[in-house]
């Protein structure tokens, strides 16, 4: 062999174990994967924490506190050879040898969400002055009131929990209508007043120039509901069931808890169940111009695991999922995660840590 063939074989060897950059290449992969799978495991486990309230099971929330995902890539080649002269009996010999190893060990960490603040946000009402921000960020009222606020000046909405099960006043859903007609045509807004004691005041207000006549209407029966004073442009809004005043604005607001409970006992459950005493009935599913507004989650139940869902669990032998194609309660299940960024994760000392290399 002579030197010119040994010499293009070292130089492919060069190139074919140049430098590479491993890390930027996982980047795009990398990012997204987990994205998507930290997104789906946290919805299964909100569905899952939403069914195991329906059973009368205690929910509890884990959240993956970091990601690390370390790669190891090497790799060696060998060359040797020897050239013997034209009288030699062994003529010329070359040996190549390769060898690699890849590696990809990640570490994810998990830390179950407790704690005293969590606990005492979980359970603590949304303050009415975030239901109003929720509106100004663009989510709409009939999504907003039926889920969050329980009762507007004292017209209460659909509660489906069994200590207090009741269908809802009409007047709570003419509400939401008019609010949401008022809210499409940009003619309610919000602001925050602070007070000479430090507190603040939430204030929502009407606009009263350039406002469509169906619009003036809408405001003169949503005055008429709520008894307010129709002159009054601004009113105040606060925490509770009876307003003081016909300035005022009174919401009585859910906490996350019971907004789950709430969802729970909206979902389907397995017939057998209910008559073996591993859960209660709820209310009928509603009918009408009003199904919309208050059938807020549709989670349906069997015992095969559904092929395209949305999110999907297994509990007590049976599978619960929401439907892909089924908008309201997707947006209901996604209005929740929002909400569950409300509330604070609570202080982590003393968390047990459970960290498991996935490699």
């Amino acid at each position: 062999m002579n030197g010119r063939v040994i010499f293009s074989i070292l130089c492919l060897l060069m190139v074919l174990v140049g430098c590479t950059h491993l890390g930027p290449q996982t980047v795009p992969r990398d990012r997204f994967d987990y994205n998507t799978a930290i997104a789906d495991s946290w919805k299964a486990q909100t569905l899952l924490n939403i069914v195991k309230l329906r059973y009368a099971d205690m929910p509890l929330f884990v959240e993956v506190a970091s990601v690390v995902s370390g790669y190891t890539l090497e790799g060696s080649v060998t060359l040797g050879g020897t050239v013997s002269s034209e009288a030699a009996v062994q003529g010329d010999f070359l040996a190549l040898g390769t060898a690699g190893k890849y590696t990809d060990r990640p570490t994810i960490t998990y830390a179950p969400i407790t704690g005293a603040k969590f606990n005492e946000n979980f359970m603590t009402p949304i303050p009415p002055s975030a239901v109003l921000f929720l509106m100004q960020s663009g989510w709409r009222v009939d999504v907003i009131f039926p889920i969050v606020v329980e009762s507007i000046n004292g017209l209460r909405s659909r509660q489906a929990s069994a200590s207090d099960q009741r269908l809802g006043d009409p007047e709570y859903y003419d509400v939401v209508t008019l609010l949401r007609k008022i809210q499409q045509s940009g003619a309610v807004g919000m602001r925050i007043v602070k007070e000479t004691d430090s507190k603040n005041t939430t204030v929502l207000f009407f606009h009263r120039e350039n406002i469509a006549s169906e619009i003036t209407k809408a405001r003169m029966e949503l005055n008429q509901l709520l008894g307010l004073d129709p002159d009054r442009q601004e009113v105040n809004v606060t925490y509770g069931l009876i307003a003081q005043g016909d300035n005022e604005i009174a919401m009585l607001t859910r906490s996350i808890l019971q907004i789950m409970v709430n969802l729970a006992t909206q979902i389907d459950v397995p017939s057998e169940h209910v008559s073996n005493g591993l859960t209660i009935p709820s209310l009928p599913t509603p009918a009408g111009e009003e199904t919309m507004l208050k059938q807020l989650i549709r989670v349906r139940c069997g015992p095969d695991k559904p092929e395209n869902a949305f999110t999907a669990v297994k509990y007590e032998g049976h599978w619960f999922w929401i439907e892909k194609n089924n908008f309201q309660s997707k947006r209901t299940f996604a209005f929740l995660m929002i909400l569950f960024s409300l509330t604070e994760t609570g202080g982590k000392e003393g968390l047990p840590l459970v960290t498991i290399p996935a490699g």
